[in-house]
């Protein structure tokens, strides 16, 4: 497979944006979650961040990036994005709202331009992994790039 056949949208919008960044792929046919990938590609845990996409009460969208081994807090990450309650967005909306599947879904290069926040932890590291737009690629990129190319804010909304 050349790399030209590789390319997903998120890919193409760091490119055009000229963000640096390298991309990792696996073998993997079905949903996976981050922890598994993250094995599978030799990653340590807290490097590897999940996105997650929510609804809040007014109907709108959100999207939060965490570590993989967190899980988010609904009351922080309302707060964060000023909405009095968020729930996950139920999976079978996911590629409908957001263009990508589960186990594939990024922050870059949605349908739409949706409120996205990283975990603030991420500033702390160098490089972090996020999905690289389909199911078996991850990307590697600064958590500062990531937030420039999605308009995202660095918040805490994990549970402590």
């Amino acid at each position: 497979m050349s790399k030209k056949e590789l390319k997903t949208n998120a890919m193409r919008i760091l490119e055009k944006e000229k963000i640096p960044f390298e991309y990792m792929t696996y073998e993997c046919e079905e949903f996976i979650d981050g922890i598994q990938t993250a094995d599978i590609l030799g990653c340590d845990h807290e490097y590897v961040y999940k996105t997650l996409v929510t609804v809040g009460k007014t109907g709108g969208y959100y999207v939060f990036v965490i570590p993989i081994e967190e899980e988010i807090n609904f009351k922080k990450a309302a707060k964060a994005v000023g909405e009095k309650s968020l729930e996950m967005l139920p999976l079978k909306n996911l590629t409908q709202v957001t263009g990508y599947v589960r186990g594939g879904c990024t922050a870059i290069g949605m349908k739409k331009k949706y409120p996205t926040v990283i975990q603030e932890t991420a500033c702390n590291q160098e490089k972090i992994y996020i999905s690289g737009g389909k199911i078996g690629m991850q990307i590697q990129l600064s958590p500062f790039d990531f937030q420039k190319v999605t308009n995202a804010k660095f918040e805490d909304v994990i549970k402590n």
